[in-house]
């Protein structure tokens, strides 16, 4: 039979094996981040040399996706070196650029044009270990402008954080707006999925009542477009 100190020898063996997995993932993931950095870096810089910018980057992505997407596949599309070279553009120092973010959380970043938010969101994501989607769902729910409203910080951040679980259903986004249309009363705190929620039902409700040529399909409805993950908030069929 196994004793005591065999068990705490397996617990320290799976520790370490999970501990280097995970270390693995990490700098996969941020060899990723910095060879996207530097190809936005080299489409950047050529652009400023050309003589009609808008036209001519319009032209060189094109042309270096026709060329680079048929050998290394669709990350390497024109949307997506796009983004590269917004990336760069945003985070222009790759030394400021930080190992615990992957690309797919810098790609939403770089979409966010206020510096202090960004920068909000850099700290909060490091700081609490969000994955991609938690801080996609941070930013799409205003985390940051929420905070910048509420009277109690503390509390937004805390059930943002998952330090403690709303103790209603309807805690967190503080709010001064009355949102009388949506059932909801105006209250100190909003949790953001019930506020979310309440408008898609009524927009759902809304489009049904409109004529009978429509159906409903599905909420959040998961599609896949390129590289990219997306979820449609509600999806209907023309009958």
């Amino acid at each position: 039979m196994l004793g005591i100190e065999n068990k705490e020898l397996l617990s320290k063996i799976i520790c370490l094996i999970e501990e280097a997995r995970e270390s693995a993932i990490r700098s996969v993931d941020f060899h990723k981040v910095k060879l996207n950095w530097n190809i936005g870096k080299y489409i950047f810089e050529d652009e400023q040399n050309g003589k009609e910018r808008a036209e001519y980057g319009k032209y060189l992505i094109k042309y270096l996706s026709s060329n680079i997407e048929p050998i290394y596949g669709s990350s390497y599309s024109i949307r997506q070196l796009e983004q590269f070279r917004q990336f760069y553009r945003v985070f222009p120092i790759a030394n400021a650029l930080r190992s615990q973010l992957n690309w797919t959380q810098y790609r939403n970043l770089s979409r966010i044009e206020d510096d202090s938010k960004r920068e909000f969101y850099i700290s909060e994501s490091i700081k609490n270990h969000w994955t991609s989607r938690q801080l996609e769902r941070q930013i799409n729910s205003g985390l940051y402008e929420r905070l910048l409203l509420s009277n109690d910080k503390e509390s937004v951040l805390a059930v943002a954080k998952g330090e403690r679980l709303p103790s209603d259903v309807r805690e967190i986004i503080k709010d001064p707006m009355t949102l009388e249309f949506l059932g909801l009363k105006r209250e100190s705190e909003y949790y953001e999925k019930d506020f979310e929620s309440a408008i898609i039902t009524h927009l759902q409700d809304f489009i049904l009542e409109l004529e009978n040529g429509f159906s409903f399909v599905a909420r959040q409805k998961r599609i896949l477009l390129e590289d990219d993950e997306f979820f449609v908030d509600l999806v209907f069929s023309i009958v």
